[in-house]
């Protein structure tokens, strides 16, 4: 039994979803289904590769991940697979298959091979007509050189880096934001374990001029309503509000800077 996750910025209200996994199973019966993600913001490519990156390491050897977010459908940009050490990836060539592209095992595939997508293709839904169905065939065997063709030139994202500063601060941004408001940052937990140690650092986010409360090992550790730092669950550092939505308490987005830096 293969497993096929789904990652899409689609929603649950209309039939998108349920209507590419009747394809996916119309092909692999036996196919056990995941759905990572169909709440991806529209059209955001880059929270989608923060996401897919994130889930990547908690499924088995030989997962099929389907990542679709796809403001190009239909145009210019090219339908891929990417086949890795640990599992493949199947969606647009719009930079969502970053993650899978750090693995240095990595090879890239074109979709090129009509014949195993549905007879019909719609110019504005690959997920069901292309992309669902190479998932379907993968599932059930088939391999990359008998769907694809090799390429050398899959677009990347420019991801940012934290950097640590000369005067022994580190300079990260805000990478995306979850259902609940919180800020997930770029900068791995270990780098403040590492460098600080508990309550030696302080956090700031955007244009605040007061830090945040932090670190804390976990939210109810800061009082209702206040804006708190810890590392959250996947790893990196994360901006909260006890018991609200730190993006919209501190009207923050995505790509606004955090600094860390050791408390005086």
């Amino acid at each position: 039994m293969t497993i096929i996750t789904l990652t899409t910025d689609f929603g649950l209200r209309d039939g998108y979803v349920g209507v590419m996994k009747g394809v996916i199973l119309g092909i692999a019966p036996d196919a056990q289904l995941v759905d990572l993600s169909h709440d991806i913001e529209p059209q955001d490519v880059r929270m989608a590769a923060h996401v897919l990156a994130a889930a990547m390491p908690y499924f088995p050897v030989g997962s099929i991940h389907l990542a679709i977010v796809d403001p190009g459908v239909g145009g210019a940009r090219r339908p891929v697979l990417v086949s890795g050490a640990h599992a493949l990836f199947v969606g647009p060539d719009n930079g969502i298959m970053t993650p899978a592209l750090a693995d240095a095992a990595a090879q890239t595939w074109q979709l090129d091979r009509p014949e195993y997508w549905l007879p019909e293709v719609s110019a504005t839904f690959h997920g069901r007509d292309l992309f669902a169905p190479i998932a379907g065939h993968l599932a059930c065997g088939m391999k990359p050189e008998a769907l694809a063709s090799p390429i050398s030139d899959p677009v990347r994202l420019e991801m940012a880096a934290p950097r640590r500063q000369p005067d022994g601060s580190i300079l990260g941004e805000i990478v995306y934001a979850d259902r609940f408001g919180n800020l997930v940052t770029n900068i791995p937990g270990t780098w403040l374990a590492g460098e600080f140690g508990p309550g030696q650092w302080r956090c700031y986010v955007g244009q605040h001029a007061q830090p945040v409360i932090g670190p804390l090992h976990t939210y109810s550790d800061a009082p209702p309503g206040a804006p708190l730092a810890l590392v959250g669950s996947m790893g990196a550092l994360e901006i909260a509000v006890r018991d609200g939505n730190a993006r919209q308490l501190l009207e923050i987005n995505p790509g606004a800077p955090v600094l860390v830096h050791p408390a005086q």
